[in-house]
């Protein structure tokens, strides 16, 4: 018994001697994980071989993130610059004329045809005297400003190359809150980025950024330089432009916004057929309802928006429309609120009567207004969410 135990012992001891002697010389023969080797011109690493044209890993959105990214461009502005105290005698004498320092802007844009139209936010190319556009493949080039539409904080810019990567429209309407997204832009102008996040609300207004507003809102983050922007869904499908952010730091902190796709549509459509965006209008002043506002018009309806004011003359005045109505449905359409009724009537045509609902007092009221076309706005408005570009 003794010497098969003794058999048994050197035997071990041996393999034992082995294994170290392996483990010291040729670690790669008992593993299969990497292992960094010297060589002479450095380190060169065992790994296993990734065959061309792999598939991405399970989860991933790299192809939706190549398939838009391509036609995500970057956007680069100057302006003259405003010195008030340039004009002071004073600071003359003291200074010399020392004139105005030009000011940059950066943001971001999308190519959505071939004809070389991107579509941006106003406020990105807004009062710029040169905008430079860098394409995501090095190329460099200067745009000129078709048209803007400062109600929706949207400008169509136009440049001239060839063999121009072109984004595919999606379709917002049928986004869904918790959908997946990815935000693609060039945020503090360090470069395309790519973040995704989720579809966070649909149908966001009220915000006091724009006119119209019906936001997409999405927690992938979006920054300064984002602005303009493509949000696309996991199939890399355009399905808004980012515009604007919720944040007290300038960063951004998970409360982002986006003009959706169908919006952007209507402006293009506008600006490149007509050179302006046509919208209807009725001549009225709405509010929402509210228990102090509902008493002074004796105002018995509990949906709707009350009109308090009807411009003479106006189309809604020749329809029949009087203070103190409220609007319940406008083409057989519900209304909310005065967002909503804004859009709605925004979305009509000139010269096309339709048919509003409305509540005075006990009474349902059917009347036709025929829109007129809406005046250009007094003053541009500026996206008050969204940091400096």
């Amino acid at each position: 018994m003794r010497r098969y135990w003794l058999v048994f012992s050197q035997a071990v001891t041996v393999l034992l001697a082995a294994y170290f002697v392996v483990m010291t010389m040729k670690p790669e023969w008992l593993s299969s994980r990497p292992v960094a080797t010297a060589t002479s011109s450095g380190i060169s690493l065992n790994e296993a071989p990734t065959p061309a044209g792999a598939p991405p890993p399970v989860g991933s959105f790299r192809a939706a993130a190549q398939k838009a990214s391509q036609a995500v461009v970057s956007i680069n502005t100057s302006k003259a610059g405003d010195r008030p105290s340039a004009n002071d005698p004073w600071f003359r004498f003291f200074f010399g004329d020392q004139g105005s320092a030009p000011q940059s802007g950066l943001g971001s844009g999308v190519i959505i045809s071939q004809d070389g139209f991107i579509l941006t936010n106003n406020h990105v190319v807004e009062g710029a005297t040169e905008i430079e556009v860098a394409l995501n493949d090095s190329r460099k080039t200067r745009a000129k400003v078709i048209g803007t539409d400062p109600e929706t904080d949207l400008a169509i810019l136009k440049i001239n190359l060839d063999r121009l990567p072109v984004i595919t429209l999606g379709n917002s309407d049928a986004l869904q809150v918790g959908d997946q997204v990815l935000a693609i832009g060039n945020p503090f102008g360090v470069g395309q980025t790519v973040t995704s996040g989720i579809v966070s609300a649909l149908g966001r207004n009220q915000l006091g950024i724009n006119t119209f507003e019906n936001f997409i809102q999405t927690d992938a983050a979006i920054n300064p330089g984002n602005s303009g922007g493509a949000l696309v869904d996991v199939n890399g499908n355009l399905m808004g432009i980012n515009t604007a952010i919720y944040s007290r730091s300038g960063g951004s902190m998970g409360i982002g916004f986006a003009i959706p796709v169908s919006t952007a549509k209507l402006v293009l459509e506008g600006i490149v057929k007509d050179g302006v965006v046509t919208r209807g209008w009725i001549g009225v002043e709405p509010a929402d309802l509210s228990p102090e506002l509902m008493e002074t018009f004796g105002v018995r309806a509990r949906k709707g928006v009350l009109i308090t004011g009807v411009l003479q003359n106006g189309p809604a005045a020749q329809a029949g429309v009087k203070p103190g109505d409220v609007v319940v449905q406008v083409g057989g359409k519900d209304v909310a609120n005065v967002s909503e009724l804004l859009s709605m009537v925004a979305a009509l045509k000139p010269g096309v009567a339709t048919p509003f609902k409305l509540q005075r007092r006990d009474d349902s009221v059917e009347v036709t207004v025929t829109p007129g076309k809406r005046p250009k706005p007094r003053q541009q408005q500026m996206p008050q969410g969204v940091p400096p570009r």
